[in-house]
């Protein structure tokens, strides 16, 4: 009977208990985003709250099913399993159904159920194997590249199905990559810098920028006037920073569909289209706000009730968990994620083998963003690009999808000794 449990040895029991925690309160504030008249039960398998439990018995089941596996079989299989994804992403857009606009789904009975979700899956195990073959004595600009190579490929794929959110959650991998130094400093600077001129061309027009710019580089050649490497180095990259902001603003207006240059207006701008694309993000921080400090009390939310926020039981989630938990709820969930990616990293770090590292990171990056971007667009920081609250959105894709990365590291870690 000991040796049948032997896959449950030196698992991670912190990580386990934090998961566990999460998914069932998770469960419970589907039941109250989604509670009906007449379906008062949390085990109605008729609504969203009753096949929830039946997604998280199945995620407890693939949890176990992968803690039974060799750990070296994710090193040996993690090119087949990449290439495996990659064939599904390019078959879901021939096969697959529409919902939201997005084709991005394979409909199995009266489940749906994205691949993109395992892509990610996909996507860090094949990082981890390229990176821990790779010595860091050797990397010229092609090794560089290739893990970028790695990244782009699911993505392409995802934005081709129309689920531009799903396909900026692998920026994610980007953390990953610096924290290897396969990106320098540097340059993870310079990409804030773009990310923030670009914000910044929406808000004002593009000449006021680039004058504000030629001042920062008029000042800052005066400086180095006796240095003129570096003054030249500074003048290029004004030149180049002065073209970037044109572009980005001719990308936006030319590029971009409408429903997307939409939800960022409200963004900048949330009193645009409050009946329309604004709706969702004012209802959600009403909802979020008449929550105040403890909150109004498990399912007696208001608006969580009359439907006000669409799509509360899975992107929108954390509104009702702000209306009738409050700030104290809310900090509780935020807290709860924060030592969740804490202990990844801990975990990460005490790795003997490079491919458990960047696999760790990788789910610890991947975390981060749909934990950031989410609570963030419920709030009004981040625009409203329909990515789930891990854990506690409504979904069998996403859940299967946390689970199989969690469990798959975890069983790395618990080996850790053995793998090099």
């Amino acid at each position: 009977m000991r040796k049948q449990f032997d896959f449950f040895k030196n698992i991670d029991k912190t990580l386990v208990f934090l998961f566990l925690v999460m998914i069932f309160m998770g469960w419970f504030n589907i039941f109250a985003a989604e509670l009906k008249e007449g379906h008062q039960s949390i085990f109605d398998v008729s609504q969203n709250y009753g096949k929830q439990l039946f997604w998280i018995i199945t995620a407890l089941l693939l949890a176990v099913v992968i803690l039974m596996f060799d750990a070296k079989f994710f090193p040996a299989f993690a090119w087949v399993i990449y290439g495996g994804l990659m064939v599904i992403l390019v078959g879901v857009l021939f096969f697959g159904v529409e919902i939201n606009a997005s084709k991005s789904w394979f409909r199995i009975g009266g489940f749906q159920l994205q691949p993109a979700e395992f892509a990610k899956y996909a996507t860090a195990l094949a990082l981890a194997r390229y990176i821990s073959e790779v010595k860091m004595r050797t990397l010229d600009w092609p090794a560089r590249l290739k893990p970028l190579a790695i990244i782009a490929l699911p993505v392409a794929l995802i934005f081709l199905q129309n689920d531009t959110g799903t396909a900026l959650v692998f920026a994610a991998f980007v953390l990953v990559l610096y924290r290897e130094g396969y990106i320098s400093g540097l340059l993870l600077t310079f990409g804030l810098i773009a990310i923030f001129l670009f914000v910044m061309t929406l808000i004002l027009n593009e000449f006021i920028i680039i004058g504000a710019l030629a001042v920062i580089a008029l000042a800052g050649a005066i400086i180095l006037r006796r240095k003129r490497r570096e003054m030249v180095q500074l003048l290029g990259l004004f030149a180049i920073l002065s073209v970037y902001v044109y572009s980005a603003d001719y990308a936006f207006e030319n590029f971009l569909q409408p429903h997307q240059k939409l939800r960022i207006e409200v963004l900048i701008n949330e009193e645009v289209d409050l009946k329309g694309a604004g709706y969702n993000l004012n209802q959600s921080k009403i909802a979020i706000g008449s929550g105040g400090f403890w909150g109004k009390g498990y399912l007696k939310g208001t608006q969580t009730k009359f439907n006000f926020v669409p799509e509360q039981g899975t992107d929108f989630i954390f509104c009702t968990i702000g209306e009738e938990w409050g700030f104290v709820g809310s900090f509780t969930i935020i807290a709860l994620y924060i030592l969740f990616m804490a202990r990844l990293l801990v975990l990460a770090e005490r790795q003997r083998s490079a491919f458990s590292r960047v696999f760790g990171y990788s789910i610890a990056s991947i975390l981060f963003f749909h934990f950031a971007i989410n609570i963030g667009m419920t709030i009004g920081m981040m625009p409203v690009i329909g990515i789930p609250l891990p854990f506690f959105s409504y979904g069998g894709s996403s859940l299967w999808g946390f689970t199989v990365m969690i469990f798959t590291f975890l069983k790395l870690d618990s080996k850790r000794l053995e793998l090099l």
